[in-house]
């Protein structure tokens, strides 16, 4: 009989397996039809298409470019419709619903409170809306039997002057509902050293903070976001494998930021069908996260943003196994990782690990294990 470790799991015990989110955007993950009905009720006129499904399938396609500047241009809609308490609520709700749905026990999801206000909302009440509508979605899924925790991460622009603010924002909100601090953006022409005065903030008022970098920018950009910034996690981080060489025979060789950023457990926010779309990575096949599984970087699997990348984390890992043949060990493995990285308090995130994470999968393997044992007693009956 088969071990239940090379057990490769299909898409039903993946989409029940728990999983753990650190790295979604708020704006990249609406419905379609939400996105058609919110247009509707604020007189906004640019989406180009007005019915939901023809919606999901244009934002996918104009994903697809390769450049991470076209892929960022599709948020110009989803935040047109985004500008009232109302429409926060309801996106935020529908988010951790729609999450809790796919598996996802806990999840950290982020958005720039400076992109909601054109219909008059200060940055505070755009907080408050978000963290309501993350409190309804929680509520909605338990009365569905699923459940999840939902932080929010408050995300700077780096291309604009607001981070310190946005950094003061998320530390007085950080024991409402906020988990952290994030920068996001063209990488690009914008280091982020542009906004030390943020992360040293955050660093003297003992708060967390991630950094989108080494996704379309290289090394440079993932050396300056954490000895320059000092970031808790890296957002992608695909790129560290220009610091890595693997010989024809196979031996592998590390540079000295790679080994730094392995030894000192430095988390990776990897999202591999948005890295596909912008050109960070050719195909699953070559997407770094292969590798940098075999030599135990801290590796995690994200969504980045499901509407554009018509993808889920249930979805991710069905990819992943496909391509690398991983099991639920693995999946278990990198929710692990997921889970240890959160910015949440260590025995919170013990409990989750030894509570939630653990037993379930315990469950699915359990379940795999004895449906081959029934397979193997029928098939020795009918022998027999």
């Amino acid at each position: 009989m088969m071990s239940p470790t090379l057990h490769v799991p299909g898409q039903d015990q993946i989409r029940r397996a728990p999983k753990v989110l650190l790295h979604d955007h708020l704006d990249g993950g609406l419905r379609p039809g939400t996105i058609v009905d919110l247009a509707l009720a604020s007189g906004y006129e640019g989406l180009p298409e007005t019915e939901p499904d023809k919606l999901g399938i244009w934002f996918r396609e104009a994903a697809d470019s390769g450049s991470l500047e076209r892929y960022l241009e599709t948020f110009a809609h989803t935040c047109a419709v985004m500008q009232t308490r109302e429409a926060l609520v309801r996106v935020a709700a529908e988010c951790a619903e729609d999450l809790a749905a796919d598996g996802v026990v806990y999840a950290e999801v982020r958005y720039a409170p400076e992109q909601h206000l054109e219909g008059g909302l200060s940055l505070e009440e755009v907080v408050e809306a978000v963290n309501e509508g993350f409190r309804e979605g929680e509520q909605r899924a338990r009365q569905d039997g699923n459940r999840i925790r939902v932080g929010a991460l408050l995300t700077a622009m780096r291309h604009a002057a607001r981070s310190l603010e946005i950094a003061e924002l998320a530390n007085r909100y950080r024991d409402q509902g906020v988990a952290g601090f994030d920068i996001a953006g063209a990488e690009a022409g914008f280091p982020p050293t542009r906004h030390l005065d943020a992360f040293e903030y955050l660093k003297r008022e003992n708060n967390h903070f991630t950094i989108h970098a080494g996704e379309a920018f290289g090394l440079p950009s993932i050396w300056q976001a954490l000895q320059w910034c000092g970031a808790d996690r890296l957002g992608h981080g695909v790129r560290i494998i220009d610091d890595i060489e693997v010989a024809e025979d196979g031996a592998v060789k590390l540079g000295r930021l790679a080994s730094y950023v392995r030894d000192k457990r430095i988390p990776l926010e990897l999202c591999p069908t948005s890295n596909l779309q912008t050109g960070a990575a050719a195909s699953y096949a070559e997407h770094p996260i292969g590798l940098l599984r075999k030599l135990h970087f801290r590796a995690t699997v994200n969504t980045d943003n499901r509407l554009m990348s018509g993808t889920s984390m249930s979805r991710e890992f069905e990819k992943l196994t496909e391509t690398f043949g991983y099991t639920l060990d693995d999946m278990q493995w990198f929710t692990v990782n997921a889970m240890k990285s959160a910015f949440i308090p260590f025995d919170e995130r013990l409990a989750m690990i030894n509570d939630v994470i653990k037993p379930g999968y315990a469950e699915l393997k359990s379940e795999w294990l004895f449906e081959q044992t029934t397979a193997t007693s029928v098939s020795s009956d009918s022998m027999g």
